[in-house]
């Protein structure tokens, strides 16, 4: 069996969590989130944990095993305590500010680099950036598209 599969999954107080299906909800203090988990996996609520199981040893069984595990416990976490990545700006001419929704980037480009709060992240911004969601995957995609913003190393390569 896949040790992260396995591995139950702790429900924290002030957390509900239901199974209709296929799809999985998870309700908390950040908000709602659903999923709808591959028709094979089954998922159990016993008490305050989850068990995912999988019907055999087949490959795809085995993928899907860890995987609906993971997105159950990343849930989870994002509707108690949330995601935040922090990004660091350094250098000569590199800033960034918050006006209103707008973080507005001076990134050693010749015009400023504009992006809008969504709902669902909010940016804050005292020395460095520090995107925050409840889903894992929307932070990191906004995180990832603030960090492409960036020249990098020289003639505009990558620094590394």
């Amino acid at each position: 069996m896949s040790r992260i599969g396995r591995a139950p999954i702790e429900i924290p107080a002030g957390v509900e969590v239901t199974c209709n299906g296929n799809v999985v909800t998870v309700k908390g203090p950040k908000g709602t989130l659903s999923h709808n988990v591959h028709p094979d996996m089954t998922v159990t609520v016993e008490g305050n944990t989850i068990h995912v199981t999988r019907p055999s040893d087949d490959k795809m069984h085995r993928s899907l095993h860890g995987l609906t595990r993971t997105l159950i416990h990343n849930m989870v976490i994002g509707v108690t305590e949330g995601f935040s990545k922090t990004l660091e700006i350094n250098g000569v001419g590199y800033r960034a500010v918050k006006e209103g929704q707008n973080l507005v980037m001076h990134l050693g480009f010749s015009h400023t680099v504009t992006v809008s709060e969504t709902a669902d992240i909010q940016i804050d911004v005292p020395n460095h950036l520090t995107p925050e969601a409840e889903q894992k995957l929307r932070e990191f995609e906004h995180a990832c598209g603030l960090n492409k913003n960036s020249q990098g190393g020289p003639n505009g390569r990558s620094a590394a």
